[in-house]
């Protein structure tokens, strides 16, 4: 499998910094992946869920440690372009373990 297309939507609030669409092998898109500063550095965050106990959970995530680094690679990369072609740069890509990356836990931010 291969993230065929990223697209980035930059965001100006405090943490989150941009809402990301990938498409899987040219036929599987998953959209509201997420670029957050998190206190350590910026992850990427996948699409979730509020639960009624207040929680998030993950409704799409991927199951091993090497497919999350090639999704979260190639989505750095992009948001890092977007951010270039904004005439901005990132002084510091500083990246941080998902909150939650236990390949199926919840994100909490």
């Amino acid at each position: 499998m291969k993230v065929t297309e990223v697209k980035v939507f930059p965001v100006n609030e405090d943490r989150l910094k941009a809402y990301v669409s990938i498409t899987l092998d040219g036929c599987f898109v998953v959209r509201d992946l997420k670029v957050i500063q998190g206190t350590s550095g910026l992850f990427v965050a996948m699409p979730s869920k509020k639960r009624k106990d207040g929680q998030f959970r993950d409704i799409a995530h991927p199951l091993n440690q090497e497919t999350r680094a090639m999704i979260e690679d190639k989505v750095f990369e992009a948001y890092e372009n977007e951010l270039k072609s904004m005439g901005e740069t990132l002084v510091n890509l500083k990246r941080q373990k998902a909150p939650g990356s236990d390949y199926g836990g919840s994100d909490d931010y």
